[in-house]
């Protein structure tokens, strides 16, 4: 068979003025576009899985509506998509559907909601698609596609997993690739629509994987960067001490996100910038601690740890790793306070980088399940509006017009060329000065 494997990743937002705001200000949705360009690490994954008599070629749709021509030739093709472009890939699946050409639906957003993706494909994959797509491959060639492959009893092995197919890509048309060195998170966030949608446990990949994948990477591409896409990569610091401990000579430089536990571990944070870490996303979520009430439903991790926050950004910025600090408005202990007070945080600690979005009930979430029974959604499956940056929800104590207008003066604020500047200046000369001395505060 001759497979499609396409990914349909663009950045949406509904708000015209919002939109406008990210074409003249330089660092807003900066993170956002950054992901949209990433390739798919989990098709690439799974063309690696398929069986060399087939032929496989990796597209990537960002905007349907730019899509000259529908890509023709293909037996078979498998469509990955976020929950705001789901609806393009439901038409892109029509119209492959109506040339004959058999489809197959997976993702979150389909893991979520299987039974709103089949009336568009002839088969759905729910959950991690690894588990299936051998089965899948080998029903497609028997024309007997089964309507739905799930089995929520097992979890797949990533011991098993193999080196994903970078050579399908175009190295030039990325600024990093990625890998993935763990499935899921061991915190349990209300709002989180990543991989805990497609698995039940946290799960680490064997470091002899994770190295096969980067050779491979600096075989294609002498001098990357890399992002290591875990929901929460330092879990395991004593995992993470022997996996830099082995990248000896390979030399680049890595991002990853993680939870702040991970200022806790100086001889980590030493290891990391020695081996290339560049930056560390990390889900602050909150400036203030009554936005973290009951956002971590196994035990308030975040809230726990709040009084550290400020601690934990300085004693990882002073060793040349710069921090994004991510921050979702909208929690219900959010006040129209919460715009200077996100200003006034990033301004103390001095985080070079900073990520802002708006809560958004994704489906499958807890968070779409409790505002549904409280009768807060605006537009229930509105998937439209799951761009991170649309109000698709009643905030608890301010209206969606406040909410909305008060995220586009925070961006403006945090965006600016000025306090760009400034910040990124601070960080540059707490580091100098540090480096200086020779000493780490």
């Amino acid at each position: 068979m001759n497979i499609a494997l396409i990914a349909m990743s663009g950045i949406r937002a509904c708000d015209t003025e919002l939109l406008q705001l990210g074409l003249t200000l330089p660092g807003f949705v900066e993170r956002s576009k950054t992901i949209a360009s990433l390739p798919s690490l989990g098709l690439l994954t799974l063309a690696a899985l398929t069986p060399p008599e087939h032929a496989v070629s990796y597209l990537e749709v960002p905007d349907l509506a730019q899509l000259a021509a529908l890509p023709s030739g293909f037996d078979l093709v498998a469509i990955s998509s976020y929950s705001a472009q789901i609806g393009e890939a439901y038409e892109l699946a029509r119209r492959y559907r109506a040339a004959g050409v058999p489809v197959v639906l997976g993702g979150p957003h389909v893991s979520a909601l299987p039974d709103e993706a089949a009336a568009y494909a002839d088969a759905v994959v729910v959950g991690e698609g690894e588990l299936h797509w051998p089965q899948v491959l080998a029903d497609a060639a028997q024309h007997r596609l089964a309507a739905r492959y799930e089995d929520r009893q097992r979890s797949y092995d990533l011991a098993t997993a193999p080196v994903p197919a970078f050579e399908l890509l175009d190295m030039s048309k990325y600024n990093r690739l990625t890998v993935q060195t763990s499935r899921g998170c061991p915190h349990r966030c209300e709002f989180c629509a990543s991989s805990v949608l497609l698995t039940e446990r946290y799960k680490q990949k064997p470091i002899r994987n994770v190295i096969a994948e980067l050779d491979r990477i600096l075989q294609l591409w002498p001098h990357p960067f890399v992002e290591f896409a875990d929901d929460n990569a330092c879990v395991n610091k004593a995992y993470w001490k022997d996996l830099l401990g082995q990248l000896g000579e390979r030399r680049f430089k890595w991002f990853a996100e993680t939870d702040l536990s991970v200022s806790e571990d100086p001889a980590l944070l030493e290891l990391m910038r020695e081996h290339g870490c560049a930056q560390l996303l990390i889900g602050l979520e909150s400036p203030v601690e009554a936005g973290l009430a009951g956002l971590d439903l196994h035990g308030d991790w975040k809230r726990r740890h709040f009084p550290r926050y400020r601690e934990a950004i300085r004693a990882i910025q002073a060793r040349g790793i710069t921090v994004n600090g991510c921050f979702v408005v909208g929690l219900d202990g959010h006040t129209p306070a919460i715009f200077d007070q996100i200003i006034d945080f990033v301004r103390e600690t001095e985080l070079y980088e900073v990520q802002v979005t708006l809560l958004t009930p994704f489906p499958g979430t807890p968070l779409y399940a409790r505002l549904a029974q409280e009768g807060r959604l605006l537009e229930p499956g509105a998937w439209h509006k799951c761009t991170l940056f649309d109000v698709n929800f009643r905030p608890a104590n301010m209206s969606p017009q406040e909410l909305m207008a008060g995220f586009k003066r925070l961006v403006v604020e945090l965006y600016g060329d000025e306090f760009t500047a400034w910040r990124r200046s601070q960080f540059k000369k707490h580091w100098q000065a540090h480096h200086k001395k020779g000493t780490v505060a």
